[in-house]
């Protein structure tokens, strides 16, 4: 049964880790995900941007595909179900198809329309028991074709949204979605560290969680930050796989051609990545 991102992250942020969020695109991501947190016995959260929700069909189908993965794997771990830089028309949908956690990414709007989205957006989710993510701060980098440049968020708006009634916030550091460019800076602690200490008990997000240098990562945990997402790495470890079982010539030895065999090695590489975040975010045996 999925259940909302609340409880989990609370529990996160108090402990001094943080819950990852791999972001899922189709059976096999969202398969590999599930048995790897029920292997560490970790909270998970299955992201789905509008761009993955429209390809896998729709967002009843994904709905239907993780519950019933959950039921036939076996799955006992916490596991919500989120829409990652959900429009708000998008966390409707998503709201009304089953989904346990949306975001809206209402920053694109002036702060105002903002506040007065996300309130409404609160006041749903809290009847139906869902959490709710927030933005403030463009993140950087190319996601669904938006590209942004990785700008700080201002601490007071953070506030102003958190105070809102919303379950976490995601506030741009400095971070960028995809791969990390040669000149990067650096995350913003400064600016993770006065957003903490405006929001409190709120659970901070770090998107882009991509090729982060790992002590930053730890250090962005120790500033708040309970939540990171998680997508880009797990395309390009499954990318990697397929391309070396094809380039091997295995798809042309006997049955390789079967998808079941083709994409195995990606699935697997999927795996590893989740673990290996699983175990650095210190999500591991905290179910």
């Amino acid at each position: 049964m999925l259940v909302s991102a609340k409880e989990m992250l609370q529990k996160a942020k108090a402990g001094k880790y943080a819950v990852g969020q791999f972001n899922i695109n189709n059976l096999e991501w969202t398969k590999a995900i599930l048995l790897t947190a029920q292997e560490l016995n970790s909270p998970v959260i299955l992201g789905v941007s509008e761009g993955a929700g429209k390809y896998m069909c729709g967002y009843k189908t994904v709905v239907g595909m993780v519950n019933g993965m959950i039921e036939e794997l076996g799955i006992t771990v916490p596991v919500a179900l989120h829409l990652d830089h959900g429009s708000y028309e998008a966390c409707y949908k998503c709201i009304d198809a089953g989904f346990s956690s949306v975001m809206f990414d209402g920053s694109h709007y002036p702060i105002d329309e903002n506040v007065a989205k996300t309130t409404e957006l609160v006041k749903v989710c809290n009847e139906k028991g869902l959490s709710l993510e927030a933005e403030v701060g463009s993140i950087g980098g190319e996601e669904d074709g938006v590209i942004g440049a990785g700008e700080c968020a201002d601490p007071d708006e953070c506030k102003m949204i958190a105070d809102l009634g919303v379950t976490m916030l995601a506030a741009g550091i400095g971070n960028i979605h995809g791969k990390y460019p040669a000149n990067w800076k650096g995350l913003s602690f400064e600016t993770l560290d006065a957003v903490q200490q405006k929001t409190g008990d709120m659970p901070l997000v770090l998107h882009g969680g991509t090729g982060i240098p790992e002590d930053m990562i730890k250090k962005a945990i120790s500033l708040g930050v309970a939540k990171i997402n998680v997508n880009t790495e797990c395309q390009l470890a499954f990318a990697a796989a397929t391309r070396t079982y094809v380039e091997a010539g295995k798809d042309l030895q006997g049955k390789g051609f079967d998808p079941r065999k083709l994409l195995a090695p990606g699935f697997d590489a999927i795996k590893a990545t989740v673990k290996e975040k699983m175990e650095l975010f210190g999500s591991v045996n905290k179910a």
